[in-house]
């Protein structure tokens, strides 16, 4: 028979743990890794029915001009500018500096304004 213990200490999940946005966003790096290698994959889809005729280009262009398509698009824009701030952070963390976790914060919330923004300006230019 199992008995609890009172004073037993408990291990952290999800629903008591909250990560820190540092954490959220290293794990959100990893899925717009996982995005970006899906999105390869339908630049070579793209590059392919360029190459077999206008038929299958036009479909490819049908596709990529719905709303699925649209949606799509601009997560792959979104998760290149994310993956590219996060990237920078990195190469900050990589001279040493921005460890102190005020310091951590900053960077993370300046990479996650940045990556918006600069989804924005290219949705603004095209």
């Amino acid at each position: 028979m199992h008995t609890s213990h009172p004073n037993r200490p408990l291990s952290p999940h999800l629903q008591v743990y909250k990560l820190p946005l540092t954490g959220l966003l290293s794990i959100t790096h990893r899925i717009t890794g996982v995005i970006l290698a899906i999105g390869l994959l339908f630049f070579g889809y793209s590059l392919i029915s360029i190459t077999q005729g206008s038929q299958t280009y036009n479909l490819m262009q049908m596709q990529l001009n719905s709303g699925l398509g649209k949606f799509l698009l601009w997560g792959f824009i979104y998760a290149l500018f994310f993956h590219l701030c996060h990237g920078i952070r990195h190469l900050i963390w990589d001279l040493g500096k921005g460890f102190t976790k005020d310091r951590m914060n900053y960077y993370a919330l300046l990479e996650l304004v940045s990556s918006i923004n600069l989804t924005l300006i290219t949705w603004i230019y095209l």
